[in-house]
Formats: structure tokens, sequence, C-alpha cells
């Protein structure tokens, strides 16, 4: 509360971006956690509320004969355009809203002070309701191939991997460990995905620290021992979503990329997907085409175009596409990795398991499979969706792109989901509003310490209201 300059104002208009005529005049309210706009000049009491959260940007406009506006950009699109009557009063709600918007550590977010009338037993329920335990469970794992191993067990192998892991029968304690000295940030190859019915596996890590010559024998054991454990294949891919160009880059810095000379049996595949400030770049142009006041159909589809959004949706897809079809075609086992191994690796292992297995196109497959593949595997949601103030090259739509990848395999397979567009829509709205525990921290370690382990009090889970919200 100590953040709000002025907590009322009255007299101010809300603009309609599509009908001027539609304007509303009321009264804005700002607490600690929204600003609340109450229409006043109907019979009954419209309100829109706003989760500071939630807003992206406040910018103060070029004063107009009617007042002083203030435009909101949001996380999830949304844009409100209020004006203030007078001049302080616009300065004060904008220095407000800037405060706001930006909490400068995690106790401010809202899912610290969001508290909804249940009790501790059935909130309980609720965390044990995304059980990734059982989700490995279904695909036939532990096995006579696949053990669960305890070596990230208090997050000393890799602090950004989740404590359970999977991995080959075959490797032993220290290959795994020497194989995560030669990989960023120590994120060794392991297990995401088993393709029960002929043994081939998704599995990622991060990029090995291989510069131009050097060479881990642990680590070559380690991808020697997920070709053992695919009794019906040969050899294995290693996909590297990164432009080669990127990858060749890296090796002046000491990272790099597999070399086939040093790796027996595998086949090394490049797929060519932009990194985080590329992709951030090319939402923020889709995003000025799309608030483009009466564009011509042509304007429009050039904008999109140059914007290159769908060119990089159709990258992640098709690297999605090449998993899946490795795996339930070939009988082959795939590594995926990216850089550090929490974007794109991210990205296209979810997109290959959406696509080869129907459980994860139900309402409770999908949300375990993001539970598992992006909140279990470290992807950094406080940077990418910018929960606290920080680097703003950090921020980039990752998630977004994935769940436009789903929508689009949604819009040529409708009837291969249980789910519609408004559960991704509430998703992602629920991924920036911080409302919830899920989606704050970047790795499973930040937020256990943060209390958001389930069952935790005073942190909600969003499985239920997102059930709820998509009947």
């Amino acid at each position: 509360m100590e953040h709000i300059r002025l907590p009322k104002v009255e007299n101010v208009r809300l603009l309609d971006r599509v009908s001027p005529r539609r304007t509303r005049v009321g009264t804005l309210y700002l607490t600690a956690t929204h600003t609340i706009f109450v229409e006043n000049e109907t019979g009954e009491r419209n309100e829109t509320w706003l989760l500071h959260s939630l807003v992206c940007s406040v910018e103060r406009q070029t004063a107009t004969a009617s007042g002083f506006p203030l435009l909101i950009r949001c996380k999830n699109f949304q844009v409100l355009n209020f004006v203030l009557p007078r001049e302080r009063e616009c300065h004060e709600v904008h220095l407000s809203l800037q405060r706001l918007s930006q909490p400068e550590s995690y106790t401010e977010l809202y899912c610290f002070s969001y508290n909804p009338n249940i009790d501790d037993e059935k909130r309980q329920q609720e965390w044990d309701f995304l059980d990734l335990k059982a989700d490995y469970g279904r695909m036939g794992l532990p096995n006579s191939l696949w053990k669960l191993s305890p070596v990230n067990r208090h997050y000393k192998v890799s602090d950004t991997y989740p404590a359970d892991l999977f991995v080959p029968e075959s490797a032993t304690p220290p290959v795994i460990v020497g194989s995560s000295k030669f990989r960023s940030r120590g994120r060794f190859p392991t297990l995401s995905y088993y393709f029960k019915e002929n043994h081939a596996a998704i599995c990622r890590s991060s990029q090995p620290l291989s510069g131009f010559s050097a060479r881990c024998l642990e680590d070559e054991q380690m991808l020697e021992a997920i070709l053992r454990s695919n009794p019906r294949s040969d050899f294995m891919y290693v996909v590297d979503t990164r432009p080669k160009l990127n990858a060749i880059a890296n090796r002046a810095a000491g990272k790099g990329y597999e070399n086939e000379d040093n790796y027996s049996n595998i086949k090394f595949q490049f797929i060519g997907i932009e990194n985080i400030h590329v992709m951030r770049n090319s939402q923020q142009k889709m995003l000025e085409v799309c608030e483009l006041r009466s564009p011509s159909m042509s304007d429009f589809l050039e904008g999109l175009e140059s914007s290159g959004w769908l060119k990089h949706i159709k990258a992640v897809l098709d690297a999605g596409i090449f998993i899946a079809k490795a795996v339930a075609e070939e009988g082959v086992s795939v590594l995926v990795h990216c850089s550090d191994g929490w974007d794109r690796t991210a990205q296209v292992c979810s997109v290959a398991c959406v696509l080869l297995d129907p459980y994860y196109r139900t309402l409770r497959g999908f949300m375990v499979l993001i539970e598992k593949d992006w909140v279990s595997f470290g992807h950094k949601f406080s940077h990418r969706c910018n929960h606290l103030v920080g680097d703003l090259k950090e921020v980039s739509p990752i998630i977004d792109q994935f769940l436009e990848c789903v929508w689009q395999l949604m819009e040529r397979f409708p009837c291969a989901f249980e789910f519609n567009e408004r559960f991704l829509i509430t998703l992602h709205s629920h991924i920036c509003s911080c409302q919830y525990g899920n989606f704050i921290g970047n790795n499973q370690r930040e937020r256990i310490e943060l209390g958001e382990g389930k069952g935790q009090p005073g942190v909600h889970c969003i499985t239920r209201l997102v059930q709820m919200e998509t009947v």
C-alpha cells in the first residue's frame, strides 16, 4: 500500500480502441494488488479489474482536449487506455502503477498474498493433482532399461534440474557426475519421455563444454548408455535446436556441440530455432502490427510476415515433428539440447510429446506436460515472463510460442484435443499473473526455497481453477 500515491480518481474515461463511441466514464481505484475501474454511468455496477502483476508497461501519452491519457499494456496482450481529468492525477497514478507492476522481491508477488477460502487439506490435494511420478509410471517406468536416480536429490549435480531424474539403467553415478561437469550448468542428458511401444526415448540436456577439441569420456559413455537403453536401434539422434552458426560461435566460449567423431553411433542434426532475443523482437513487431488502426489486409499480412513470428512457430513445430517421427516411426532415441536446455529444448520436447501421446492432449495431461518439461526441468519463468524487476534482455515469449504451436495443431486437428483455445488463453494469463505458485521462480530448487512446494500454506495451486474456468 505504501507505493500507492493516489488511491482514487473520479471522472476517469476508459476508451474503447475499436469503437470510440463506447467510451465509459467511472472511478479508478488503486489497491495493493489490482487497479479497479468502476463504471458509474449505467444502472448496474460494471467493474474492470486489472491485476498489477499482469501489467507489462505504463505509458503517459500526449495530453488531449479531453484529458491526460495513460496507456497500459498487459502481458496477456490486453490494452487499456484511461484518460484522467487532471495532469497531477495522471502523474501520480502513472508512478504508482509503475512501481506496483514491478515487484522487487518474490514476497511481493500476488501468490503470497492471494488467500482463497480453502482449507489446507484441500490445498494439499490440489498440489497432489499434478503427480509427475505417476506420469512416468504411466510410461512404464522404472523398468529394466531406465531407473530413477537419486544423484540430484539435493540439487548438488545441477541446481536447475529437478531432484528426481530418470537415467539409463547402465549409467553409474560417476558417469552421470562426469557428464554433468562437461555440460553447461551441469544439465547432463536425462529422460524426458519414454515411448514404451518401441523403447525409444526423448532425452534432454544442455550443450557440451567441448570448445574446439575438448572431449569427455563420461559424457560419451552417457550417450552410449542412452543408445543401449533402446535395444531396437543401433544409433541415436542428437538434435541441436540452435542455428549452426550460433553453435559454432559458442565454441569460442568453450562450449559448442557434440563431435560425431568422439561419440559412437550418433547422427547429429541442427534445427535452426533462433535465440531468445530474436524471439522477443519478433513478438514485439507482431504486436505492433496487431495494434495498427484500421490496417488493410495486405498491410497486416505484410507486417505479420516481416515480423518473422510464424516462421519461428514453424521452426519449433518442424523440430517437434522430426523428433516425434524419429521416435514413433523409426524407433530411434533422441537427445535434444540448445544452449542451456531450458528454452528451445523445452519447446521441442513438449511439442513432440503432444504429437506422440494423446494423454498430453487432455486437460490433465497437458498440465502434467507443462509441469514436467517446463516447471520441473527449470524453464526460467521469472526471467522470461518478467515477474520481477530485472534485465529486460532476459524476457522472451518462449512459453507463448509453445502455446501457439499447440493452438496451430488444434486448428489442424480439433478433434484430437480435449480442450480448446479458451484453456490456452486462461493458462497463458495465469502463467503471467503470479496468482499461483506453479510458475514463480526459475527452477524447482528456487520454488521449494520460496515455500511453493506442494501443500505449503499461503501459495495456491492453479490446477482446479484452470479446470473450472475452461469447462
